[in-house]
């Protein structure tokens, strides 16, 4: 029997973690949200200051539906609320080391948790399993994060929806193209490795 019939549907690369116990399995779990949160947090230290936006290029977006992608759903939701209350109670790990809630760009941060929850639950479905699968699934999770993240840069600015737009999505579509490059290769990698396709 091949190790791809060995694999559940909805199963997502976490729960290619061994766990004998349900009580190890809560522990892995716990040991999963913190690391995805840790992950994000030291990815949004990778912050890259883009002339006439308030928005810098950071690898925030990135790390954050990749977690939502690896740990599914649920884990990946909590992992970013994680992030987030964490952040928001002081801890400087928001892009550029900020902290705190209300800044032009913690819409942002509020759509990736809704991102890692939606790429998450695509996961699960095999959205991470292929190449093309992959592309449409970090599509869906970016769109998420923009619907959020304009809206409220423009808000919390004074900018008009179309300023927001041109200062905080236009001047980032091609360094989203590359981070969903890196996905399209990196998951479907993941479960080749792992010896289970979708």
């Amino acid at each position: 029997m091949s190790t791809a019939a060995l694999v559940r549907p909805g199963t997502v690369l976490a729960d290619l973690l061994p766990a004998a116990t349900a009580s190890r399995a809560r522990v892995r779990d716990v040991a999963l949200v913190v690391g995805g949160a840790a992950l994000t947090g030291v990815a949004a230290q990778i912050a890259v200051p883009v002339p006439g936006s308030p928005v810098p290029v950071t690898g925030q977006t990135f790390a954050a539906l990749l977690v939502g992608a690896s740990l599914g759903a649920g884990r990946g939701l909590l992992s970013l609320a994680l992030y987030a209350l964490a952040g928001i109670a002081g801890l400087p790990w928001f892009a550029g080391g900020a902290s705190g809630a209300g800044g032009a760009t913690f819409g942002y941060i509020v759509g990736m948790l809704l991102a890692a929850g939606l790429v998450g639950a695509l996961a699960r479905r095999g959205g991470d399993r292929g190449v093309l699968r992959t592309a449409a699934t970090m599509a869906a999770g970016t769109a998420v994060i923009y619907a959020v993240g304009v809206p409220y840069l423009a808000l919390s600015t004074g900018m008009s929806l179309g300023q927001a737009a041109a200062a905080g999505l236009v001047p980032f579509l091609i360094g989203d193209a590359l981070k969903a490059a890196l996905a399209m290769g990196a998951l479907p990698a993941a479960w080749k490795l792992a010896g289970r396709r979708g």
